[in-house]
């Protein structure tokens, strides 16, 4: 499988091999496109952006706090529609805890005023 490393801005394009359980990964720059890699070989994670409803049909931009499993996004994707702020909230307030089981927390990315 090939890649394109997008740890820094160099775009080491890699070569990632599994075998006998182990994965092998050529052409990266730095330890951070090995670990990039791996990563996205074993268990690919990302964080996910989106808006929860506020007061009268507003928007609050959010996002997870951290990488969530790439499989367990459309289930973070259903707990953000079904949230709601019916406060006011300021960068990086809390609004779902623990929303993939995991310790990510969903947080606003903007303030809002009810």
């Amino acid at each position: 499988m090939e890649l394109i490393c997008i740890q820094c801005p160099r775009g080491c394009a890699m070569n990632v091999e599994k075998k006998d359980g182990e994965v092998i990964v050529t052409g990266n720059f730095c330890p951070k496109g090995k670990e990039y890699a791996v990563s996205e070989t074993i268990e690919p994670r990302r964080v996910v952006t989106s808006t929860v409803r506020g007061v009268n049909n507003a928007r609050v931009p959010v996002k997870t706090d951290r990488a969530v499993k790439k499989t367990g996004i459309f289930d973070v994707m259903r707990r953000i529609k079904e949230a709601k702020v019916l406060k006011n909230v300021d960068i990086g307030d809390i609004i779902i805890e623990n929303v993939d089981n995991e310790g990510a927390n969903v947080v606003a990315t903007a303030p809002y005023r009810v």
